[in-house]
Protein backbone atom coordinates (compact mmCIF):
# COMPACT_ATOMS: atom_id res chain seq x y z
CA UNK A 1 0.00 0.00 0.00
CA UNK A 2 1.52 3.49 -0.61
CA UNK A 3 1.37 6.51 1.59
CA UNK A 4 3.32 10.09 1.55
CA UNK A 5 5.57 11.67 4.28
CA UNK A 6 5.08 15.39 3.66
CA UNK A 7 8.42 16.67 5.79
CA UNK A 8 9.12 20.95 6.39
CA UNK A 9 11.25 22.05 8.59
CA UNK A 10 10.27 22.21 12.07
CA UNK A 11 9.37 24.60 14.71
CA UNK A 12 10.18 24.92 18.61
CA UNK A 13 7.36 24.16 20.85
CA UNK A 14 6.86 28.06 22.47
CA UNK A 15 8.54 31.37 21.56
CA UNK A 16 10.36 30.62 25.08
CA UNK A 17 14.09 30.38 25.67
CA UNK A 18 13.84 27.54 27.00
CA UNK A 19 11.93 25.34 24.38
CA UNK A 20 14.20 27.36 21.36
CA UNK A 21 17.49 25.59 23.23
CA UNK A 22 16.66 22.18 22.36
CA UNK A 23 14.93 23.07 19.11
CA UNK A 24 18.10 24.92 17.97
CA UNK A 25 20.64 22.68 19.14
CA UNK A 26 19.08 19.73 17.32
CA UNK A 27 18.89 22.30 14.34
CA UNK A 28 22.91 23.53 14.28
CA UNK A 29 24.16 19.95 15.60
CA UNK A 30 22.54 18.27 12.69
CA UNK A 31 26.05 17.68 10.46
CA UNK A 32 24.46 18.54 7.31
CA UNK A 33 23.96 22.34 8.32
CA UNK A 34 26.86 22.72 10.11
CA UNK A 35 29.20 20.60 8.42
CA UNK A 36 32.19 20.57 10.64
CA UNK A 37 33.94 17.87 12.47
CA UNK A 38 31.53 16.84 15.58
CA UNK A 39 33.97 17.84 18.48
CA UNK A 40 34.16 21.64 17.04
CA UNK A 41 30.51 21.72 16.01
CA UNK A 42 29.34 20.70 19.71
CA UNK A 43 32.27 23.60 20.89
CA UNK A 44 30.32 26.03 18.27
CA UNK A 45 27.27 25.12 18.97
CA UNK A 46 27.11 24.37 22.33
CA UNK A 47 30.05 26.24 23.48
CA UNK A 48 29.00 29.73 21.89
CA UNK A 49 25.58 29.47 19.65
CA UNK A 50 23.80 28.41 22.67
CA UNK A 51 24.85 30.31 25.79
CA UNK A 52 23.31 33.54 23.69
CA UNK A 53 21.06 32.61 20.72
CA UNK A 54 17.87 30.85 22.49
CA UNK A 55 17.02 34.53 23.95
CA UNK A 56 17.46 36.30 20.71
CA UNK A 57 15.51 33.79 19.01
CA UNK A 58 12.92 32.88 21.34
CA UNK A 59 12.35 36.95 20.96
CA UNK A 60 11.92 36.48 17.47
CA UNK A 61 9.75 33.74 17.58
CA UNK A 62 7.23 35.82 19.71
CA UNK A 63 7.04 38.51 17.33
CA UNK A 64 5.40 36.30 15.16
CA UNK A 65 3.64 33.51 17.29
CA UNK A 66 -0.41 33.34 16.80
CA UNK A 67 -2.93 32.02 19.35
CA UNK A 68 -2.65 28.93 17.14
CA UNK A 69 0.75 28.18 17.68
CA UNK A 70 4.17 28.06 15.51
CA UNK A 71 2.81 29.80 11.70
CA UNK A 72 5.34 27.32 9.67
CA UNK A 73 3.35 24.37 12.26
CA UNK A 74 -0.26 25.74 12.07
CA UNK A 75 0.32 26.47 8.05
CA UNK A 76 2.16 23.04 7.42
CA UNK A 77 -0.83 21.03 9.01
CA UNK A 78 -3.90 23.19 7.06
CA UNK A 79 -1.93 22.48 3.91
CA UNK A 80 -1.40 18.72 5.30
CA UNK A 81 -5.14 18.57 5.58
CA UNK A 82 -6.39 19.66 2.54
CA UNK A 83 -4.10 17.77 0.86
CA UNK A 84 -5.22 14.63 2.42
CA UNK A 85 -8.54 15.49 0.97
CA UNK A 86 -7.59 15.95 -2.36
CA UNK A 87 -6.18 12.33 -2.70
CA UNK A 88 -6.58 8.43 -2.03
CA UNK A 89 -3.66 7.03 -0.20
CA UNK A 90 -2.70 8.20 3.39
CA UNK A 91 -0.69 11.20 3.59
CA UNK A 92 1.14 11.90 7.07
CA UNK A 93 2.75 15.18 8.26
CA UNK A 94 6.55 15.23 9.75
CA UNK A 95 9.14 18.05 10.32
CA UNK A 96 12.77 17.63 10.39
CA UNK A 97 13.40 19.09 13.77
CA UNK A 98 10.82 19.25 16.96
CA UNK A 99 8.56 16.84 18.34
CA UNK A 100 6.25 16.01 14.97
CA UNK A 101 8.91 13.73 14.22
CA UNK A 102 9.73 11.72 10.96
CA UNK A 103 9.76 8.67 12.91
CA UNK A 104 6.42 9.59 14.10
CA UNK A 105 5.46 10.42 10.46
CA UNK A 106 6.70 6.91 9.51
CA UNK A 107 5.10 4.97 12.06
CA UNK A 108 1.82 6.73 11.27
CA UNK A 109 1.53 5.28 7.94
CA UNK A 110 3.33 1.62 8.90
CA UNK A 111 0.58 1.76 11.06
CA UNK A 112 -1.95 2.19 8.48
CA UNK A 113 -0.65 -0.41 6.53
CA UNK A 114 1.60 1.87 3.94
CA UNK A 115 4.69 -0.17 2.95
CA UNK A 116 5.68 2.58 -0.11
CA UNK A 117 6.58 5.79 0.69
CA UNK A 118 6.53 9.06 -1.13
CA UNK A 119 9.01 10.85 0.78
CA UNK A 120 8.38 14.39 0.04
CA UNK A 121 10.49 17.39 1.34
CA UNK A 122 8.68 20.11 0.87
CA UNK A 123 11.50 22.61 -0.23
CA UNK A 124 11.52 23.60 -4.31
CA UNK A 125 15.64 23.55 -4.43
CA UNK A 126 18.25 21.18 -3.06
CA UNK A 127 19.94 22.06 -0.40
CA UNK A 128 22.33 19.79 2.35
CA UNK A 129 20.93 21.77 5.29
CA UNK A 130 17.28 20.85 3.97
CA UNK A 131 16.73 18.34 1.15
CA UNK A 132 19.76 15.95 2.15
CA UNK A 133 19.23 15.71 5.91
CA UNK A 134 15.70 14.45 5.95
CA UNK A 135 16.96 12.14 3.33
CA UNK A 136 19.79 10.98 5.17
CA UNK A 137 17.35 10.47 8.79
CA UNK A 138 14.41 9.04 7.33
CA UNK A 139 16.48 6.46 5.65
CA UNK A 140 18.31 5.59 8.56
CA UNK A 141 14.89 5.29 10.55
CA UNK A 142 13.62 2.89 7.60
CA UNK A 143 16.95 0.85 7.78
CA UNK A 144 16.29 0.55 11.73
CA UNK A 145 12.72 0.28 12.52
CA UNK A 146 10.97 0.01 8.88
CA UNK A 147 13.48 -2.52 6.84
CA UNK A 148 10.28 -3.53 4.36
CA UNK A 149 9.11 0.06 3.27
CA UNK A 150 10.51 1.17 0.40
CA UNK A 151 10.94 5.14 -0.51
CA UNK A 152 10.56 7.01 -3.90
CA UNK A 153 11.89 10.60 -3.14
CA UNK A 154 10.28 13.57 -4.71
CA UNK A 155 13.65 15.92 -6.09
CA UNK A 156 13.45 19.24 -5.73
CA UNK A 157 10.95 20.54 -8.18
CA UNK A 158 12.17 24.35 -8.28
CA UNK A 159 11.44 23.74 -12.29
CA UNK A 160 8.62 22.27 -12.62
CA UNK A 161 6.29 23.83 -15.19
CA UNK A 162 3.43 23.64 -12.29
CA UNK A 163 4.58 25.05 -9.58
CA UNK A 164 6.63 27.78 -11.07
CA UNK A 165 3.10 28.54 -12.61
CA UNK A 166 0.88 28.37 -8.81
CA UNK A 167 4.28 30.22 -7.48
CA UNK A 168 3.88 32.49 -10.59
CA UNK A 169 0.16 32.98 -10.14
CA UNK A 170 0.43 33.74 -5.96
CA UNK A 171 3.26 36.17 -6.97
CA UNK A 172 1.42 38.63 -9.65
CA UNK A 173 -2.03 38.16 -7.04
CA UNK A 174 -0.36 40.06 -4.22
CA UNK A 175 1.54 42.81 -7.44
CA UNK A 176 -1.55 43.51 -8.57
CA UNK A 177 -2.28 45.07 -5.71
CA UNK A 178 1.03 46.96 -5.12
CA UNK A 179 2.64 49.86 -7.37
CA UNK A 180 6.26 48.56 -7.02
CA UNK A 181 9.37 49.93 -8.09
CA UNK A 182 11.55 46.60 -7.53
CA UNK A 183 10.58 42.85 -6.81
CA UNK A 184 13.31 41.78 -4.89
CA UNK A 185 13.65 37.14 -4.83
CA UNK A 186 15.32 36.60 -1.42
CA UNK A 187 16.17 32.86 -0.93
CA UNK A 188 17.44 31.38 2.36
CA UNK A 189 21.41 31.65 2.35
CA UNK A 190 23.92 28.48 2.06
CA UNK A 191 27.43 28.18 3.01
CA UNK A 192 29.28 28.28 -0.50
CA UNK A 193 31.04 25.40 0.65
CA UNK A 194 27.99 23.32 0.26
CA UNK A 195 27.13 24.14 -3.24
CA UNK A 196 31.00 22.38 -3.68
CA UNK A 197 29.89 19.73 -1.65
CA UNK A 198 27.18 19.03 -3.58
CA UNK A 199 28.78 19.56 -7.40
CA UNK A 200 28.83 16.08 -8.36
CA UNK A 201 30.74 16.49 -11.23
CA UNK A 202 33.32 17.50 -8.36
CA UNK A 203 34.79 20.59 -10.77
CA UNK A 204 31.13 22.41 -12.39
CA UNK A 205 31.10 24.77 -9.36
CA UNK A 206 33.32 27.64 -9.66
CA UNK A 207 31.63 29.65 -7.31
CA UNK A 208 31.73 32.98 -9.75
CA UNK A 209 28.22 31.68 -10.43
CA UNK A 210 28.77 31.69 -14.18
CA UNK A 211 28.63 27.97 -13.89
CA UNK A 212 25.17 28.40 -12.17
CA UNK A 213 24.00 29.61 -15.91
CA UNK A 214 26.13 26.82 -18.30
CA UNK A 215 24.13 23.06 -18.51
CA UNK A 216 25.86 21.10 -16.21
CA UNK A 217 24.32 17.16 -14.41
CA UNK A 218 25.93 18.98 -11.13
CA UNK A 219 22.75 21.46 -11.42
CA UNK A 220 20.34 18.58 -10.70
CA UNK A 221 21.90 19.13 -6.35
CA UNK A 222 23.13 22.76 -6.98
CA UNK A 223 20.62 25.30 -4.50
CA UNK A 224 22.38 27.92 -6.36
CA UNK A 225 21.46 27.22 -9.73
CA UNK A 226 17.98 26.29 -8.68
CA UNK A 227 17.11 29.62 -7.53
CA UNK A 228 18.27 31.64 -9.75
CA UNK A 229 16.61 29.17 -12.80
CA UNK A 230 13.42 29.77 -10.35
CA UNK A 231 13.61 33.31 -10.77
CA UNK A 232 14.18 33.44 -14.17
CA UNK A 233 11.51 31.07 -14.73
CA UNK A 234 8.92 33.17 -12.48
CA UNK A 235 10.08 36.56 -13.90
CA UNK A 236 9.64 35.11 -17.19
CA UNK A 237 6.26 34.07 -16.61
CA UNK A 238 4.84 37.28 -14.97
CA UNK A 239 6.71 39.40 -17.70
CA UNK A 240 9.11 41.52 -15.68
CA UNK A 241 11.76 43.13 -17.65
CA UNK A 242 15.03 42.76 -16.58
CA UNK A 243 16.12 45.67 -13.79
CA UNK A 244 12.99 45.48 -12.21
CA UNK A 245 13.78 42.64 -10.31
CA UNK A 246 17.06 40.92 -8.54
CA UNK A 247 18.23 37.85 -6.10
CA UNK A 248 19.48 37.79 -3.02
CA UNK A 249 20.30 35.23 -0.04
CA UNK A 250 19.00 35.91 3.58
CA UNK A 251 19.98 33.94 6.89
CA UNK A 252 23.94 34.13 7.10
CA UNK A 253 26.25 32.49 10.20
CA UNK A 254 28.81 35.21 11.07
CA UNK A 255 32.64 33.82 10.19
CA UNK A 256 31.85 31.48 7.15
CA UNK A 257 31.32 32.39 3.38
CA UNK A 258 27.83 32.61 2.55
CA UNK A 259 26.10 32.59 -0.70
CA UNK A 260 26.08 36.71 -1.92
CA UNK A 261 24.40 39.31 -2.57
CA UNK A 262 23.01 39.48 1.24
CA UNK A 263 19.54 40.20 1.14
CA UNK A 264 19.51 42.74 4.46
CA UNK A 265 22.59 44.87 2.13
CA UNK A 266 20.84 44.98 -0.74
CA UNK A 267 17.70 46.26 0.96
CA UNK A 268 19.20 48.94 2.63
CA UNK A 269 20.87 50.41 -0.22
CA UNK A 270 17.94 50.16 -2.24
CA UNK A 271 16.43 53.73 -1.44
CA UNK A 272 19.03 55.48 -2.41
CA UNK A 273 19.35 54.13 -5.84
CA UNK A 274 15.40 55.12 -6.66
CA UNK A 275 13.72 52.34 -5.33
CA UNK A 276 10.77 54.22 -3.15
CA UNK A 277 8.71 51.36 -3.39
CA UNK A 278 9.66 47.17 -2.72
CA UNK A 279 8.47 43.88 -2.92
CA UNK A 280 9.99 40.67 -1.58
CA UNK A 281 8.76 37.26 -2.11
CA UNK A 282 10.86 34.56 -0.86
CA UNK A 283 10.69 30.90 -3.09
CA UNK A 284 13.11 29.03 -0.96
CA UNK A 285 10.17 28.16 1.65
CA UNK A 286 6.67 27.22 0.79
CA UNK A 287 5.15 28.00 4.03
CA UNK A 288 5.68 31.62 5.51
CA UNK A 289 8.11 31.02 8.81
CA UNK A 290 10.59 32.75 11.43
CA UNK A 291 12.57 33.73 8.12
CA UNK A 292 9.80 34.99 6.04
CA UNK A 293 7.70 37.00 8.46
CA UNK A 294 10.33 38.15 10.94
CA UNK A 295 13.42 38.61 8.83
CA UNK A 296 11.70 39.61 6.27
CA UNK A 297 8.39 41.33 6.56
CA UNK A 298 9.03 43.39 10.02
CA UNK A 299 13.05 43.62 9.84
CA UNK A 300 13.62 43.95 5.99
CA UNK A 301 10.67 46.44 6.23
CA UNK A 302 11.85 47.98 8.72
CA UNK A 303 15.36 48.67 7.23
CA UNK A 304 14.22 49.66 4.60
CA UNK A 305 12.12 52.48 5.68
CA UNK A 306 15.01 53.43 7.73
CA UNK A 307 16.68 53.81 5.18
CA UNK A 308 14.50 55.81 3.01
CA UNK A 309 11.84 52.91 1.65
CA UNK A 310 8.43 54.43 1.41
CA UNK A 311 6.30 51.07 1.09
CA UNK A 312 7.27 47.54 1.67
CA UNK A 313 5.37 44.47 1.22
CA UNK A 314 6.37 40.85 1.70
CA UNK A 315 4.83 38.55 -0.30
CA UNK A 316 3.34 35.33 1.19
CA UNK A 317 4.90 32.36 0.85
CA UNK A 318 2.39 29.44 -1.31
CA UNK A 319 0.72 28.15 2.45
CA UNK A 320 -1.87 26.11 1.42
CA UNK A 321 -3.57 27.96 -1.80
CA UNK A 322 -5.66 26.03 -3.37
CA UNK A 323 -3.27 25.86 -6.52
CA UNK A 324 -0.47 24.52 -4.73
CA UNK A 325 -2.35 22.20 -2.81
CA UNK A 326 -4.04 21.25 -5.94
CA UNK A 327 -0.30 20.42 -7.48
CA UNK A 328 0.80 18.58 -4.81
CA UNK A 329 -2.23 16.50 -4.94
CA UNK A 330 -1.45 15.79 -8.54
CA UNK A 331 2.27 14.63 -8.24
CA UNK A 332 0.66 12.78 -5.46
CA UNK A 333 -2.05 10.91 -7.88
CA UNK A 334 0.95 9.96 -10.36
CA UNK A 335 2.96 8.47 -7.91
CA UNK A 336 -0.28 6.44 -6.62
CA UNK A 337 -1.14 5.74 -10.17
CA UNK A 338 2.22 4.54 -10.97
Amino acid sequence: MKGVLLVNLGSPESPTAKDVKPYLDEFLMDKYVIDVPFLLRALLVRGIILQTRPKKSAEAYARIWTDEGSPLIVISKKMHKKVQGLVDIPVALAMRYGTITIMKGLQELHDKGVNEVLLFPLYPQHAMASTTTILALAEELRAKHFPKMKFTIVPAFYNKPDYIQALANSIKKHLDTFEYDHLLFSYHGIPKRHIRKTDITKSHCKMDFSCCHTPSPAHEFCYSHQCYETTKQVVKLLGIPEGKYSQTFQSRLAGDKWLTPYTDVEVNKMPEKGIKKLAVVTPAFVSDCLETLEEIAMEANHEFKVHGGEEFMAIPCMNDEDEWCGVVANWIKDYAKA
